[in-house]
């Protein structure tokens, strides 16, 4: 008989963006899994990075004699100040910013939700989030005790999300009264794109009600519309008076700048208040990886201009993958919907339309990871993806959208996308066979 675990642990599931790679790595047969569930992005770190992460034993690196040593909790100044640059290569201001490194996106959300909300008990100061959200905000939230709130978006048969009319925000803001709302200019899971005019609306809403503004930016750069990249850095005082002070910002080198696995973030913002505190908790975990943050520390030195080739080519080779797989997808499965890619990297397939009642899309998932597999060109397949349940806080089980919904992730190589739409196609009309 073991010692007692805690409730905490007791109740946890994986994450449903890791649940498909968890059950497909128990299998011992010769399957060749897509991963679109969650997986590594498939282009290389810029090439500054590349340099100093495979000469660390140059003369000039601070390891050339095999010592890695500390680095401040905030992290180093050369580390922030890359932070700085690329956002300023969005052509924000970066004046009055404070930027503070942390290890991985987890770390940050805890800090973030450690400020702006009470403990959950109080039912005081909840976070307010638009779903379908990111699901590991509800895992951070309930880790340290904090309690969430959300609003529904929906997605069309036009094929589109759409925020829900500020209106209806404003309502849930009187009746809840949320310490801040989390935004994600280019979202994860449903690649819906807010413009520069709905974060402004937004940043309205929270100075009326004096509240904290929580913008995170990892796909920052990565739209697929007309519009002039959107930003909570990218409000000012003459658009919004009074918003200076309310807004913090989550940034990453995971996605644009291509490196998941270097796994630095950092929080920045334009309260002195919050940066200082926020530096004192983390005092606990002394600092981020230090070797990680040389190698971040290249973008400090890249011209906004280089930056923004870069995302340029980003938008290219994403766009058109995204592009290849709707209309693909949408030509094996007439009357499926699917996401319009407007930006990040994820689209979100809904089998509503199609799909026989009582179609469980976490049943899908692991249908497919545990023990399916299609043949194509004499290889065995099968395709991981996420559930999209557990991505809504409303109606967590009863009249959840995400129950025919699953979330696409375009993080493969080109090659491997393009057998997507015919792996999905055949992988779901075995499961609906199967399910007669």
């Amino acid at each position: 008989m073991s010692p007692k675990l805690s409730q905490h642990f007791l109740s946890r599931e994986p994450s449903d963006i890791r649940k498909a790679q968890i059950e497909f790595m128990k299998r011992t047969d010769s399957v060749q899994a897509i991963n679109t569930a969650i997986w590594n992005v498939s282009l290389p770190m810029h090439p500054a990075m590349q340099e100093r992460m495979f000469d660390l034993q140059n003369p000039n690196s601070p390891f050339q004699d095999g010592v890695v040593k500390y680095t401040a909790t905030v992290g180093t100044q050369e580390a922030n100040e890359a932070v700085l640059n690329i956002i300023a290569s969005s052509w924000c201001n970066t004046k009055w910013l404070y930027s503070q490194i942390t290890d991985w996106w987890s770390q940050a959300m805890e800090l973030v939700l450690l400020w702006v909300c009470w403990p959950a008990g109080t039912d005081i100061d909840p976070l307010l989030l638009i779903d379908a959200a990111y699901t590991n905000y509800n895992a951070f939230a309930q880790r340290v005790g904090r309690k969430t709130i959300s609003i529904r978006r929906n997605l069309q048969d036009s094929w589109k999300f759409s925020l829900p009319e500020m209106t209806q925000i404003e309502k849930i803001i009187l009746e809840k009264k949320p310490s801040a709302i989390v935004v994600i200019p280019y979202d994860n899971p449903t690649g819906h794109f807010y413009d520069h005019d709905s974060m402004l609306k937004i940043a309205q809403l929270c100075v009326k009600y004096n509240m904290w503004m929580i913008s995170d930016e990892a796909y920052r750069e990565l739209h697929y519309t007309d519009q002039s990249a959107s930003s909570i850095r990218a409000l000012n005082e003459s658009d919004v008076p009074w918003i200076t002070g309310r807004r913090i910002s989550i940034e990453t080198s995971s996605k644009v700048r291509n490196a998941c696995g270097l796994r630095i973030w950092a929080l920045v913002t334009d309260n002195l208040n919050f940066h200082t505190k926020s530096v004192a908790e983390n005092t606990a975990w002394l600092c981020s990886n230090t070797i990680w943050q040389y190698i971040f520390w290249a973008l400090a030195h890249q011209s906004h201009q280089d930056l923004q080739k870069r995302y340029n080519t980003q938008r290219k080779y994403y766009f058109t993958m995204m592009q290849n797989l709707t209309i693909k997808l949408r030509e094996s499965l007439p009357w499926i919907i699917v996401s319009s890619p407007d930006a990040s990297i994820y689209s979100v397939v809904d089998v509503k339309n199609i799909a026989k009642p009582g179609f469980d899309s976490l049943d899908f998932v692991l249908f497919c990871s545990q023990r399916w597999k299609v043949s194509i060109d004499n290889q065995d397949y099968t395709l991981l993806v996420s559930p999209m349940a557990g991505f809504y806080t409303v109606d967590k089980w009863e009249n959840n959208p995400g129950k025919t919904q699953m979330r696409i992730a375009y993080v493969e190589t080109p090659q491997k996308m393009d057998l997507v739409p015919d792996l999905f196609a055949q992988l779901f009309q075995e499961y609906e066979n199967t399910n007669l």
